[in-house]
């Protein structure tokens, strides 16, 4: 089990530790962990987000953890040099281009979210979002217009390999759970939905078992806080997915809470929250590590197929949640040392 520990910057650094505390009284067998620089810190050393060496270690490595990238300083370089490139970088190297965001709320903390209690207890979504295509990666750039007007633009494409593979991912993510598949698009107006939309039900006939339905984006978002019980896998494009997933995400309660995993075609993952690093609570010690440790329980599930020792860390952050031992993002005072120490505990009857 060879995990390159990437902690990155801000809050990653905190949350990393107790994710490898978590790790750590597991008692897995074989466990190798090497850490490497990434983000802005690895941009202050090296004069790059993602150096050389840390790009070896993640080739070498049977996964990836990930913290959080992200630092103001930064805020001012090439584009290319900012600490959030360092994330596409690692995609296109791992080839990653399907991530996993499940959502689902924990019992006992229906109050943290901002919709009805007994709407919010209903969530039980895993959001397929596909990762390397989509306006994030199409033509981009800044030209002049006839008229001598500055226009930015943006190229949003897709071609029916990539909706392929994608959608194959999502109706296997849906045959292990309700077996109900939501493709979200914008095919009334965009040809790339049309294309999405129209790959989608072709690659149905080979999951008959798998309800597949489809609902604009607009109207996606809307059912997310009117009735999110409705969904069981959503599976969208780069650019919605990334709305859709941290929408979700608040409809549990908070961004801190939610974890997600970045996969391929292989068994090599990246694994990561969802939020950034947070630089207004770095160094605070009041980051909540809960999502950062749900990650590492995704790992060992994607990537080692323990799903025994992925269900024991899901069930601890539940139980701890249960106790109220809730962070600030949750309107609790414990810190991110506390949270991992009830973690722990939990795990270990300590």
């Amino acid at each position: 089990m060879h995990i390159a520990v990437l902690a990155g910057d801000g809050i990653g650094q905190e949350i990393m530790v107790e994710a490898l505390r978590v790790l750590g009284a597991m008692n897995l067998p074989g466990l190798c962990l090497d850490h490497a620089d990434v983000g802005g810190m690895a941009y202050h050393k090296y004069g790059h987000p993602l150096p050389p060496e840390t790009l070896e270690l993640v080739k070498s490595a049977d996964a990836v953890l990930f913290g959080a990238v992200g630092d103001p300083s930064c805020d001012n370089l090439e584009r290319h040099l900012r600490p959030e490139q360092a994330v596409l970088g690692l995609r296109k190297e791992m080839q990653t281009f399907a991530n996993l965001r499940p959502a689902k709320m924990f019992p006992g903390m229906e109050d943290a979210s901002g919709l009805k209690a007994e709407i919010a207890r209903t969530i039980d979504v895993v959001i397929v979002r596909e990762l390397n295509g989509d306006v994030y990666f199409g033509e981009k750039g800044i030209r002049q217009t006839a008229e001598g007007l500055r226009e930015g633009y943006d190229i949003m494409s897709y071609d029916e390999n990539e909706v392929r593979r994608i959608g194959h991912v999502a109706f296997k993510t849906a045959m292990g759970r309700g077996k109900r598949l939501c493709s979200v698009d914008k095919a009334n107006v965009l040809e790339t939905s049309q294309l999405w939309r129209d790959v989608m039900i072709e690659l149905s006939a080979d999951y008959p078992e798998v309800e597949l339905s489809h609902m604009y984006v607009d109207n996606a978002a809307m059912q997310l806080v009117r009735n999110p019980g409705q969904f069981d896998v959503v599976v969208t494009g780069n650019l919605f997915g990334d709305i859709l997933s941290d929408q979700a995400s608040m409809c549990v309660g908070s961004i801190g809470l939610l974890a997600s995993a970045s996969l391929g075609e292989g068994t090599q993952g990246l694994y990561e929250p969802i939020h950034g690093s947070a630089p207004d609570i770095a160094g605070q010690g009041i980051a909540n590590p809960s999502a950062m440790i749900l990650s590492a329980a995704m790992m060992l599930r994607h990537s080692f197929g323990m799903e025994t020792e992925a269900s024991r860390i899901e069930a601890a952050v539940a139980a701890v949640l249960a106790q109220g031992v809730l962070g600030h993002d949750l309107g609790g005072s414990a810190s991110t040392a506390e949270i991992g120490d009830a973690i722990v505990a939990q795990l270990t009857g300590g």
